[in-house]
Order: structure tokens, then sequence, then C-alpha cells
């Protein structure tokens, strides 16, 4: 059992690496840990539309009541939408909730699915509490009371759209946008979010079914965004992911625009409008040293973590910084959400184009990444073909010196150790990340 949480969660092929009695034992454990004390703690369940989430909604929700916890169910609605009902309370409803579960395997295909937890607050746990939980996989419910669905808000999605509008700083009027809802969670609101923001909005890839599921669209696939945009002569194009907790763009000429760039924007206009507060950003060690120098130039400062949102909306907590996140398109705004909402990042980056007057394009352009080149080595023991191929990442950290960089991690999500290097040149990166990924498998 070691190992089951993630970078996000945990997350497999469902039914076979999550499966039901697995999904219902987390649950137990969850409120076992997280509710101590507590004789009748308030749950927040959600998932994304994924046709396997249905079950495991069943399973996870059975794991909940029989722990003694009562369960308020949203339905098919986005990630940061159960952080938000934990942070924020549930419409109708006056108990604090406790904890926030949601059943999404985020960008993954449709045959995975997974289990995100949310603590009291709508934030993400770090990973001692998660280890904790894992400890107790497999323990027997606490015996007492058993616990009912006392709310089912499936469908009612008007709470969370007016509270993503309440943060706008500027409306998006005249705008005209296309979105990519990746055949997700984000088709549930997407069109309205947008269109009350006062956009002119065509949303794409709506499938309620969730049967084609981040399938060549979202944010991991940007080409469908990439022809739309441009077909129809659109100002810009937003992709979401099959949660909808990322957001990348697409410039009017069909350019993407990556998270970075939506950072320097984003970071920029707040600085700009006098609230990007003690001058701070935070990113993961993944961003672009593009970003460092853009930001660095404009008297901003960028702290770096480990990869994952979590650690990114830690190191903001800690520092006391409001704009953060991933070059995956997990953006954080905590002046306005516990977690990354991708919904709520497309909103503040329709508003930055409205407000400035400046095309997607142009505001994009102001960051010079470095050519970044990423390969993906598949391997089951990551940490032992690292430690074998130290020599040879040595070796290119020490040809690119301060003009570059090369980062090599295990990933969090699947078995890969992902190879990442930066050089002002292109060719020079390439070369230089497959020597690495070279050594990763063979070990020399």
């Amino acid at each position: 059992m070691a190992g089951l949480f993630g970078t996000d969660g945990v997350r497999g092929v469902a039914g076979v690496d999550l499966t039901a009695d697995l999904a219902q034992s987390i649950a137990v454990a969850a409120v076992a840990e997280l509710t101590p004390g507590q004789s009748a703690p308030l749950v927040v369940v959600g998932r994304d539309p994924r046709p396997s989430g249905a079950w495991l909604q069943e399973a996870v929700v059975s794991g909940l009541k029989s722990a003694g916890a009562d369960v308020a169910l949203l339905g098919v609605v986005p990630t940061p939408a159960v952080a938000r009902a934990v942070a924020d309370g549930v419409p109708g409803r006056t108990t604090r909730p406790s904890l926030g579960i949601v059943i999404s395997a985020s960008h993954n295909p449709v045959q995975d699915n997974g289990i995100k937890l949310f603590g009291a607050g709508g934030v993400k746990l770090d990973e001692s509490t998660e280890e904790r939980i894992e400890a107790r996989i497999g323990g027997a419910p606490r015996s007492g009371r058993r616990g009912v669905v006392v709310a089912d808000l499936a469908g009612e999605t008007a709470w969370y759209v007016d509270a993503l509008l309440a943060t706008l700083p500027s409306r998006l009027n005249g705008l005209r946008l296309i979105v990519d809802c990746a055949n997700g969670s984000a088709a549930r609101v997407a069109a309205d979010v947008y269109s009350r923001a006062g956009a002119n909005v065509t949303v794409i890839n709506t499938d309620p079914t969730g049967a084609h599921i981040n399938e060549a669209c979202g944010a991991t696939h940007l080409e469908a965004l990439q022809s739309a945009v441009t077909d129809a002569g659109a100002d810009m194009g937003i992709a979401h992911d099959g949660d909808a907790d990322r957001c990348l763009a697409v410039a009017a000429d069909g350019v993407p625009v990556d998270g970075d760039a939506i950072l320097a924007i984003l970071a920029l206009d707040a600085r700009a409008r006098g609230s990007l507060r003690r001058d701070l950003v935070v990113a993961t060690v993944m961003s672009n040293l593009g970003l460092h120098r853009l930001l660095a130039a404009e008297g901003i400062t960028l702290a770096t973590t480990p990869v994952g949102d979590r650690h990114v909306a830690e190191r903001m907590r800690v520092e006391g910084a409001v704009i953060g996140g991933e070059q995956s398109g997990h953006v954080l705004l905590l002046d306005h959400a516990t977690t990354g909402d991708g919904l709520l990042t497309g909103l503040h980056l329709g508003a930055a184009v409205v407000a400035t007057g400046r095309p997607l394009s142009v505001l994009a352009a102001e960051l010079k990444r470095l050519p970044q080149v990423l390969i993906n080595v598949p391997t089951q023991d990551p940490e032992p073909a690292i430690a074998r191929a130290q020599v040879a990442i040595d070796a290119v950290a020490a040809t690119l010196g301060d003009a570059g960089r090369v980062l090599v991690r295990p990933s969090g999500t699947e078995p890969l150790v992902r190879v990442m290097v930066e050089a002002e040149g292109a060719e020079q990166a390439a070369d230089l990340a497959r020597q690495v990924a070279a050594a990763l498998r063979t070990g020399e």
C-alpha cells in the first residue's frame, strides 16, 4: 500500500488500480484521520463525468456513511468547486464541511480515475497527512451513528458561478472567446461563467457522458482549440482539463500560451493594480528560466517549489503570496480561492486582456523563454534509474552552467522519469536531454 498517494491524490485504472473497495476504504480512513472527535462531520463529494465516477462515488459515499459522516453531493462539478464548498460552506446548510472528496483523474484518459482530498478550509492535504490516512486504510469504521446524505445539489451550479464572477476586477465585455471544456466538468458551467462575465463565448468539447474526457482536446491537446480560434477569428481561447483545475490559453494567431506566460501576465496585471502582495510569485522548479528573468527585471521575486500545486499553495501561504502556479496550467489566486481553479484563471486572464487593451499574443510575448525540452523515460524504478544516471546528469549541468539547467525527477502520477533541459539553443537542449534520457535507460 506504500506510495498510494501521488502528486495529486490517488490515481489509477478504474476497477483495476482504483477499486470500489479501495475507494470505500480511503473514505473511511479520511474521516477517521481528519474528523477526530466529531460526531457527525459533513463531507462534500463531487466528481468529473467519466463513467466510472458513478460507481466510485457510490463506494465513497458508502464508506463515508459507515464512518458516521453526513454527505453533501455536488454531482459533476469542477474540482475547485468542491474545495470552494468546503471553504465557504454548502449552499443551504449551516454545518461547516470538514472534508471534501473529488472523484477525478484530472487530465488522465477515460479508463483512469482518482480520488482527491481537501481538508478543512478547502486546502489540499500535505504529504504527512496523506501518509497517516494511508496507514489507516483497511481499518474498521468507527462505531456509532451511520451518516446520511443531507443534500443533493447535483445540477445546481449557480452558487459556484456567482462566487467566480464576484472575484473579477473588470468585465470581459466584447471579448470573443472559445473555451475547450475537454469533455469534462467545465462543460457544466463554462458557457454560463464566461458569458455572464461579458464575453462572446463559444464552447467546444462538451460531451456530458465523460466517455471522451481529455480525448484529443482540452489543456493536454491544444490542437482542436488552436484550429477553432483561428477559424473563427476569435480574440483568444481557453483550455481546461477534465476536472477544470487547469487553464491554458491560445492567442488569436493560434500560438499556445502556457502556465508560465499566464503567471507572468497575471502577476504584472496585479502589480499594476496594486494587488500583488509582497511583489512575490511562487512557481515550481519546472517553470522556464525566462519567467525568472522577466519577473526579476520587474522587481518581482519568484520563489520555487517541488512539482505539484499543493507545494505551491503551501509556499504561498507561508510567504504571503497571492499568485502562483505551474507551467502545466495549475494557477492559484489565493485572494480568491484556496486551490487552483481553471475557470477562475481563465476569467482573470480574459480580464487582463480587456483591461490592458492589448492582445493576448502581445502580453504573452513579454516572456522570452529559453528552449525547454522534456523527455519522459518509462521505468518502474525511478529512483535507482536516476541514481545510476547521476554522472551523466552532473555532466550536463556542468556544460550548461548559468546559461541553462537540467532537472530530472520521478513523475508523481505515472511510472516515468521526467527529464527537462533548458538551454540558450533548442538544438543543444534537445541533445543534452537525449544524453540524460539515454543514461537513464542504460544506467551508464
